[in-house]
């Protein structure tokens, strides 16, 4: 049987409920969430743009920006990807292309939002809507361009802030029709507001658990009560990380060295035990040690 990672990500989203989709900016991020033990791993739009670019979050990132992301996460595990699609950067015919590029680069699921293509972060005021014919093309189009039906297109929607919920009810079930598999509702202020949803929608909801902005965090039993399917992290690491980076550039360039700060740091044995370095390195010491080596009469000879 092939390797289907949108069958994969199908089997977690029932294994565990409601599954938590971490954030990943990287291939060794991947590799410390999946040794950690999560079942899913998303790769975020906001996340290729600020960590690969330094940009911000503003329809400045390429397919191919984040297609180089995609495929060197889905080489070094075989957790199923959650894509941030945007989008779709373009026509539909350019949505068809990239959802058959990110499935071809091994992402499980991707999703594609109601934005319109000069989109800003779901967090962010002044977010302008297309119309529901305009995004249910975009999901038409974005199912046509599957490789195998298991690879999920997720819809997000962005029409809280403008439609309130009842919008996003009614874009819900059109966005179904259309073929989405789940419905990311992005920036949903309350959890009594994610219950109704959930309640008026037959399409699995993905929740976005980011930091800083419009829903407030909750625990996945939280989640469970109002029926999530999925949960997102998208930037958690990133944050952490960050802030930890800008400790350790000041620290030594105020103290002149990096002393104080170690303690914060992934000791080296820690960072080799991930990426399963002495296995590597075993290998190569093999290789040098069966190497064929010249006999002393071909080295005479010469």
């Amino acid at each position: 049987m092939l390797f289907e990672p949108g069958q994969i990500l199908r089997e977690a989203l029932v294994e565990e409920f409601p599954l938590q989709a971490v954030g990943v900016i990287n291939a060794y991020t991947a590799k410390l969430a999946y040794d950690i033990g999560f079942k899913a791993l998303y790769l975020s739009g906001a996340g290729v743009a600020n960590a690969d670019l330094g940009l911000p979050d503003l329809a400045l990132t390429s397919l191919d920006d984040v297609l180089y992301r995609v495929r060197h996460i889905s080489s070094v595990t075989n957790a199923p990807i959650i894509v941030d699609a945007d989008t779709g950067w373009g026509n539909p015919l350019m949505v068809r292309r990239t959802f058959f590029e990110l499935e071809k680069a091994g992402a499980a699921a991707a999703h594609i939002e109601d934005q319109h293509y000069i989109k800003r972060c779901g967090h962010r005021p002044g977010k302008q809507l297309v119309s529901t014919d305009e995004m249910c093309e975009r999901i038409r189009f974005a199912c046509s361009g599957r490789i195998r039906p298991s690879f999920m297109v997720i819809a997000r929607t962005d029409a809280f802030a403008e439609e309130g919920l009842s919008g996003i009810i009614k874009r819900a079930r059109d966005y179904q029709l259309a073929g989405a598999d789940m419905l990311f509702a992005e920036a949903i202020p309350s959890k009594e507001d994610f219950d109704e949803l959930t309640q008026q929608v037959s399409l699995p909801v993905m929740a976005n658990m980011t930091e800083f902005g419009k829903t407030p965090i909750m625990d996945v039993n939280e989640l469970a009560e109002v029926n999530i399917s999925c949960v997102i992290y998208p930037l958690s690491a990133f944050r952490a990380m960050n802030a930890a980076a800008v400790a350790v550039y000041q620290t030594i360039r105020k103290e002149g060295s990096q002393k104080k700060v170690v303690d914060m740091m992934q000791t080296r044995d820690e960072l080799y035990e991930h990426l399963n370095y002495k296995k590597y390195e075993k290998q190569i010491d093999h290789y040098f040690k069966n190497i064929e080596k010249p006999s002393e009469e071909s080295l005479n000879d010469e």
